[in-house]
């Protein structure tokens, strides 16, 4: 259309979109000032230093770094009486984590009793006669859990300032009727990898190309926090200490709306909440959705005067309560999604011209001012929609929950502390139950009713959903707790007498239970036994492991001892202060035995008992490898396990003497000619173990070192015609992307020692699966013939997964093969099946079963 057919006012519009887009594009070429960020007719008090005045650059020509974001908050928060600030924790770099209360002088000297009065909302015997007129809002903004999408914590320094600085009766309103809590660097270690690297490479005339290397970040990149984790997945399980800090603030205050700053693809433009309405989750009131859009009506508003572009109601959605915009929906909160086209670097070229990083963070910005401004207006219907939230009774007639009793005393302590980091209330039984033919002992089982204030997030941690109205998702689609944890449980319909309601549990420690001079035993249940097998080993014992059950007599009578049990003999030296330290620590318990010859099975000098020697693993990351998936595993091992571990980039196997190594770990991702089949062969030939994961096993498989079989994927495509634009729903329902499945194991096997359930819930998170074997002995763990728990799986791969192998151990020479289809340490919370990929490490040397057939 020309310009001689608008209207006046649609000119205006145009040529002010025009301006935009030229700003967009052209806005590098001279550095911006500060009033292309700031609002227009607003005055700031010249007491507060602006970023400009304290980094000595404005805010977009270079990206911030945690240390200086870090230093400017507490400097303003020195000068100005509308600022508390507090440390919530530090990384695993030591870096802190700041939150920065904003509000009035007069609130500021007031906030234990407001926070005080906001937390009656959530109580539904003292919420009802809340005078919500004269309540406070509460707004928590969060920039940047993504390292490297920077947009959002270069614009945090504006809020600080703003919040700060700006002068007049409109932020005096604000502030006075409202708490405004900044998060503004969430992940200050992937951020600071990502502002060096960008940094580093930016040239003085800026480079918009974008095959410049100032936007291929080297691998991780700094998306991850120090140990490669996705802290945007771990609200709700808060096996970080980065989430662990943060939560707590979140449940003190439980903030009506709280905003999470992200970056997406450079092509495209800025997304805002709500995301995919099909796709938000059952459990969350259609209120959130109604809300959520209101609120975004500000947000339009403000990106129309600014003229950028935006979208909503695509792409995204509100399932998975573990995310930053999602944990908030089953709290009684509005969580807000923020998604900007990246900039990556300073300038880079895209589909819609060169997208220039100021231009990023006035986005960002001018989103936290309309949140600001949205939860000024709406104060008081965001106030009784939380009161609301939680008077709403359960719909559903289950009673109670009930967990605990199983072999692994750590899982349920943690599944415990998972539930009380998240407030849910949760009791002492009152006496021993049995609830579908499971029995929950007095001591060693809790009791979560049902019918509670956290009722939905409660339900959200035991359901085992399977029907769904999209069939398509952002991230995963279950998330069951007892599943993950590997811990019995049940549903009561009926109510069961409470115990005490408990506020905190320490650790159980184990214990010594007799004395010997001859030999001690300590089984492979417990979570931590690898940790004190590692222990004993670096002081000195020699342990040997069961490879058959035996019974032998204790201090506590006649103990029957499973598959994996460690027994040493004493040394000249007592071991009782080494032992009682290391059970005190693990959780582990220790049996004095004072003979050899036991009462049935194997004795203690049987050659089925294998000697466990210290793993000297080494992993292979870099360029074309999960980092996700390498992350968790060192975490495992260097968090939980204290196992080091040597990890080196895919370029450098060539060059490493493998037999340094006992173990090659090859988590899941691309891999190539850097690691020949020649040199992988030799090092399982003599003796060497390869543990294989994801799409690791497609390149073993392709270079023949292994004689796997992968099943063919599933198509969507059949003889039917069907829409054009249906093609992607189509093939995005066929993703897996991320479910429970049931598995069987064989207790026997050694890669399955220490487990005493025959069933075992894995993570499956794509839809590699492997074809039957043929060989009886080598599939330890395999679907069951209904392997759907919970989650969606295209009726197609439901019936692909069917009783089919998802570990397979093989001899190669002398060596052993282990493949994997799924990462057994999924996000850290995934305890259930940690013990597998333990086992893979410790008990190696006992899968030299006799051949069968063709390997």
């Amino acid at each position: 259309m020309f310009l001689g057919q608008l209207s006046f006012n649609s000119c205006i519009k145009f040529l002010g979109f025009l301006a935009a887009f030229f700003s967009f594009s052209q806005l590098s070429q001279a550095q911006v000032t500060l009033e292309y960020y700031l609002p227009k007719n607003t005055s700031y008090d010249k007491a507060i230093p602006t970023p400009e005045d304290f980094l000595g650059y404005q805010v977009g020509f270079q990206h911030v770094t945690p240390y200086e974001v870090a230093a400017y908050c507490k400097k303003v928060a020195s000068m100005s009486p509308r600022i508390k600030i507090e440390t919530y924790g530090r990384t695993v770099e030591n870096q802190e984590l700041l939150l920065l209360t904003f509000s009035s002088p007069k609130n500021i000297s007031n906030l234990p009793k407001i926070k005080a009065d906001h937390a009656l909302l959530a109580n539904p015997k003292t919420s009802k006669g809340l005078n919500l007129q004269n309540m406070h809002g509460v707004v928590w903004l969060g920039y940047s859990v993504h390292g490297n999408e920077a947009s959002g914590v270069n614009s945090a320094l504006l809020t600080v300032y703003h919040l700060a600085a700006a002068q007049g009766p409109q932020i005096d309103s604000l502030l006075s009727e409202n708490i405004v809590l900044v998060d503004p660097c969430i992940n200050p270690d992937g951020g600071r990898r990502f502002s060096t690297w960008v940094n580093s490479n930016k040239s003085q005339n800026l480079v918009s190309d974008i095959n410049s290397r100032e936007f291929k970040e080297t691998w991780p990149g700094g998306r991850t926090n120090h140990y490669w984790f996705d802290l945007n997945r771990d609200w709700l399980y808060q096996q970080l200490p980065e989430s662990k800090g943060r939560l707590v603030k979140f449940y003190e205050w439980l903030p009506n709306i709280l905003t999470d700053h992200h970056e997406m693809g450079s092509n495209s433009s800025f997304f805002f909440q709500p995301g995919i309405p099909s796709r938000m989750h059952p459990l969350t009131p259609a209120k959130n959705l109604e809300l959520t859009s209101a609120i975004g009506t500000f947000h339009a508003k403000a990106l129309d005067a600014i003229g950028s572009h935006y979208y909503t109601k695509e792409n995204y959605d509100d399932f998975y309560y573990g995310k930053g915009s999602t944990l908030p929906d089953v709290n009684g909160s509005i969580g807000i999604l923020f998604e900007q086209a990246s900039s990556r670097g300073h300038l880079q070229e895209t589909v819609n011209g060169k997208l220039a990083f100021p231009f990023t963070v006035r986005n960002q910005f001018t989103v936290t001012l309309s949140t600001l401004q949205a939860a000024k207006s709406m104060r008081k219907e965001l106030l009784q929609y939380m009161q609301s939230f939680y008077t709403e009774p359960p719909t559903d007639d289950t009673k109670a929950y009930i967990f605990g009793g199983g072999p692994d005393h750590i899982a349920t302590t943690e599944m415990l502390h998972i539930l009380l980091r998240n407030q849910v209330e949760v009791h002492q039984l009152k006496s021993d139950e049995t609830i579908n033919n499971l029995k929950f002992p007095l001591n060693a089982s809790y009791i979560i009713p049902a019918d509670q204030v956290k009722h939905r997030l409660v339900k959200s941690f035991f359901e085992k959903r399977t029907t769904f109205q999209d069939s398509a998702f952002y991230d995963i689609s279950a998330w069951t707790l007892p599943l993950c944890m590997n811990v019995p449980y049940a549903e009561s319909k009926t109510a069961l007498s409470l115990g005490a309601k408990i506020q905190n549990k320490a650790f159980d420690s184990g214990k010594v239970i007799g004395t010997s001079t001859y030999a001690y035993a300590f089984e492979w249940t417990g979570y931590f036994a690898p940790r004190t097998a590692l222990k004993l080993i670096q002081k000195g014992y020699q342990l040997k492991y069961a490879t058959e059950p035996f019974q032998a007599q204790t201090a506590q009578g006649l103990k029957t001892f499973s598959y994996g049990t460690v027994q040493f003999l004493v040394a000249n030296a007592d071991p009782t202060p080494d032992l009682q330290a290391i059970a005190a620590e693990d959780g582990t318990t220790f049996f004095g035995i004072n003979t050899g010859l036991t009462t049935s099975g194997i004795n203690l000098g049987s050659e089925k008992f294998k000697t466990m020697d210290l793993p000297k693993p080494l992993m292979v990351v870099g360029e074309g490898i999960d980092a996700n998936d390498a992350g968790e595993i060192w975490h495992l091992l260097d968090q939980r396990y204290t196992l080091p571990l040597t990890f080196a980039d895919l370029q450098q196997i060539a060059r490493i003497d493998l037999t340094k190594y006992t173990h090659l770990i090859m988590p899941s991702g691309r891999y190539s000619d850097y690691i020949s089949e020649d040199k992988l062969k030799a090092f399982l030939v003599k003796g060497g173990t390869v543990i294989a994961m994801g799409d690791a096993n497609s390149f073993l498989i392709q270079k023949k070192l292994s004689t796997l079989v992968l099943k063919p994927e599933a198509s969507s495509l059949d003889k039917t015609k069907k829409a054009f634009d249906s093609k992607s729903a189509a093939e995005g329902a066929l993703e897996t992307s991320g479910a429970i499945v049931n598995a069987r194991l064989d207790l026997s096997h050694p890669l399955c020692y220490g487990y005493q359930n025959a069933n075992l819930a894995l993570f499956k998170v794509n839809n590699l699966i492997f074809e039957d074997t043929g060989n009886p002995y080598n599939t330890p763990f395999m679907t069951s013939d209904k392997p759907l728990l919970a989650g969606y799986i295209h009726p197609k791969n439901r019936e692909r997964f069917k009783n089919s192998p998802l570990i397979v151990a093989q001899s190669v020479g002398n060596g052993k093969l282990i493949q994997i289809t799924d990462n057994p340490n999924f996000r850290a919370f995934w305890y259930g099946t940690n013990k597998i990929f333990a086992n893979a490490l410790f008990f190696s040397n006992a899968l030299s079963v006799a051949r069968f057939g063709d390997e």
